[in-house]
């Protein structure tokens, strides 16, 4: 079994404080990153069909491709406490997936952004592809 995989705009600062909120919980050390914007993070939207202008993170694991609010599989992997938010998955899609697109469509203008990607401090570096 592969390891997942959490593609992010790295130039988001909420995207940063997300991937580094799973980084601190994923004690099993099992999910890889890639920004959205970096080499790999483009080689491996390019080998799942994920449209280039994408405005979603994404989760690939086993082979399948996740975005918008299907991300919360990514708590469901985190476990422990966290396991609980991936309860939401419940709710229906399309709810989801609206609530998910009003927070990408100002993440912005709510937390602001970085003018070049993040570089991972040197622990957790070899998690980065």
């Amino acid at each position: 079994m592969n390891s997942p995989v959490l593609l992010f705009d790295g130039v988001c600062n909420y995207c940063n404080a997300w991937v580094n909120f799973v980084i601190r919980h994923d004690k099993k050390k099992k999910f890889r990153f890639a920004a959205l914007q970096s080499e790999a993070g483009k080689k491996i939207m390019q080998q799942h069909n994920i449209p280039a202008e994408t405005d979603s993170a994404a989760l690939i694991d086993n082979g399948k491709v996740y975005t918008k609010s299907s991300l919360l599989r990514v708590m469901k992997h985190v476990g422990g406490i966290y396991f609980s938010v991936y309860l939401l998955i419940i709710v229906p899609k399309f709810i989801r997936d609206f609530a998910y697109d009003i927070i990408a469509r100002n993440r912005y203008k709510w937390w602001g952004k970085k003018n070049e990607c993040m570089i991972p401090m040197k622990e957790v570096r070899e998690r980065f592809l």
